[in-house]
């Protein structure tokens, strides 16, 4: 005979605390007096319960066989909406009442018994080194945090999922989430509606997807407990979806799915029984004494805008730049910008130059204004602008304004103290690998190549004045202006900036935009046309040859970047790219 979920919730509830009458039974389990009269009727007839309603062998074997054996902790993730939290402190390690949330579960899990306990870690791994030696845990490294989900951060641990806990490390409950036995897989979700939430429990306790991104689904713990069939199952989805492209980015609950429904039966609780801390306000809503709340970056915004530190709120991360962190937050009915640097970036931007550049541009109405900025640790605070949109540039609209914008700053022609010289700044990124070889076998015939067009740069008459370098379709914000008024173009984010040939911000603009020739010699003639000219045909040359310069530049970077675990999938190889197709097309041109 087949227990359903109710059977075996009281057929636990019967291990643990014994049967006195059903009264007893159903304050104990939760459930109705009729659904436990019935049950009791079921697991006598299967043999689990004996005349006196007590439990048999049978059943204390039953349970046995499936009950937990070990504990999955995937911690390997960068916590993104952490921020600015997460640039100190991995999630796992926030403390909670002087305690790290990690090591609570770790001892609700010895608490039961459960001592076989692996951690998944990535970002900063270093820093969880300890709990080998404290709590003889086992590490699993996942070395590709930075560009693939949880899923496959779950998928390395795979052959570990039998009668298994799977727990996320930034959960924190009052008591033990955890429990000696079980005899069901379950996936943990509170009782609250939560429109973030992509799963949603059906009239038949029954975990399914949400069928319309309008509704409200229910919070994700993520805690979850896999035995018997399911556990293989899972095991087999991990390990075959962790190797398809398609779901890199995907979260392990999708292996755990059969079309819309769930293979793991729902196990509601009462919300802020377990909790998933997953923002800087909710560990300070947990603990408002919490030792990571002394953070540098709220500090600094706090005392910029005058406030303390509990006026910022709404705290929300950014989309993650391909340099920098940024987050978005609320003080005092304002919003404004925090910018954070990315690893590795005081190797690639002297933020000491960056702020000559903005004493530069200060009162042109170029860029925005900041409102606090640090030339020491690159820290910047702007006012978030209302309405503001990036640049489109598929959008033939959006690029006339955007180029009309540049050729009105290349126009000024600003100057600063110090010099961007992309064929130097190409070799230094090299030079920050140290041993490390390329991962394209032509490399140094490309690297070759490309530096050979220094000679033909170095003829043409240049002549040189501020450039932006990282004026990409991203650092042009638009904002839209009444009805009838043409828009307002602002352009962001000179880390890159210094003296250069006006027409590198071109090249730039095209290989983020991963124009195709035809796009790039759009945009040329687009730069010109808003300033009535037509494009030279030598100024076209050059500017192709600044497309394969700057792509070998930006390919060399992601390199760099790949070192430390950031990867950008095919943007890094399609910077290569142009380096080698439009080094091809200088030369077929300056042939001709």
């Amino acid at each position: 005979m087949k227990l359903s979920i109710i059977d075996k919730d009281i057929l636990i509830t019967l291990y643990k605390k014994g049967y006195s009458n059903q009264r007893n039974l159903m304050k104990d389990s939760g459930y109705s007096l009729g659904s436990v009269n019935k049950s009791l009727g079921i697991l006598s007839n299967a043999g689990f319960l004996d005349s006196k309603m007590m439990i048999t062998q049978k059943a204390i074997k039953f349970i046995k066989d499936l009950s937990p054996k070990n504990a999955i902790i995937l911690a390997a993730g960068y916590g993104m909406r952490m921020v600015p939290i997460n640039t100190e402190t991995p999630k796992g390690l926030l403390t909670v009442d002087g305690e790290p949330l990690v090591e609570r579960t770790i001892k609700h899990l010895h608490d039961i018994g459960i001592t076989d306990i692996s951690i998944v870690v990535g970002f900063m791994m270093e820093s969880y080194d300890y709990l080998v030696d404290k709590y003889d845990v086992k590490m699993i490294y996942n070395n590709e945090y930075a560009f693939k989900n949880n899923l496959h951060s779950l998928s390395l641990a795979a052959e570990r999922i039998d009668r298994t806990y799977i727990v996320p490390c930034d959960i924190w409950s009052e008591s033990n989430p955890f429990s000696a036995q079980e005899c069901y897989s379950w996936y943990m979700v509170s009782d609250l509606a939560d429109s973030d939430s992509w799963i949603r429990v059906n009239r038949k306790a029954e975990l399914v997807r949400l069928e319309n991104d309008k509704d409200s689904g229910s919070r994700m713990i993520g805690v979850s407990y896999v035995c018997g069939n399911e556990a293989e199952k899972l095991r087999e989805k991990l390990l075959d979806m962790s190797q398809k492209t398609m779901y890199h980015d995907s979260f392990w609950e999708e292996a755990a799915f059969e079309g819309n429904k769930m293979f793991l039966n729902a196990k509601v609780v009462k919300e802020g029984t377990v909790t998933e801390i997953n923002t800087f306000e909710q560990l300070r809503a947990l603990d408002s004494d919490s030792k990571n709340l002394a953070n540098e970056a709220m500090d600094v915004a706090a005392s910029t805008l005058g406030a303390e530190i509990s006026d910022i709120k709404n705290i929300t991360v950014l989309k993650k730049g391909m340099t920098n962190r940024s987050f978005l937050f609320f003080c005092r009915d304002s919003k404004y910008i925090m910018r954070i640097p990315g690893e590795g970036t005081d190797n690639l931007i002297d933020r000491k130059k960056e702020a000559a550049v903005y004493k530069a541009l200060e009162g042109k109405g170029i860029c925005d204004d900041n409102v606090y900025m640090n030339p020491e640790n690159g820290f910047k605070i702007t006012r978030f602008i209302e309405g503001a949109r990036n640049c489109d540039p598929k959008n033939q609209k959006d690029l006339e304004i955007c180029m009309k914008k540049l050729r009105d700053f290349h126009d000024m022609k600003l100057s600063v103290p110090h010099t961007f010289d992309i064929f130097e700044r190409a070799e230094y990124y090299k030079s920050l690998w140290g041993t490390d070889k390329s991962v394209y076998c032509d490399y140094e015939d490309t690297r070759a190549k490309v530096i050979s067009l220094k000679d033909y740069i170095q003829k043409q008459k240049i002549e040189m004045t501020l450039a932006h370098i990282d004026a990409v379709p991203d650092n042009f914000m638009i904002i839209e202006g009444e009805k009838g008024k043409e828009p307002r173009v602002l352009l962001i984010d000179w880390e890159y900036a210094g003296m250069q040939d006006k027409y590198v911000d071109l090249a730039m603009f095209a290989i983020y935009a991963l124009y195709d020739r035809a796009e790039i010699d759009n945009l040329i003639d687009t730069y010109f046309a808003v300033g009535g000219e037509k494009a030279d045909e030598d100024i076209r040359t050059r500017i192709y040859a600044y497309v394969s310069i700057c792509g070998f530049l930006w390919s060399n970077w992601c390199e760099y970047k790949r070192g430390l675990g950031v990867d950008f999938g095919d943007y890094s190889l399609r910077q290569y790219r142009y380096a080698k197709d439009f080094y091809k097309l200088v030369q077929e041109r300056i042939n001709e």
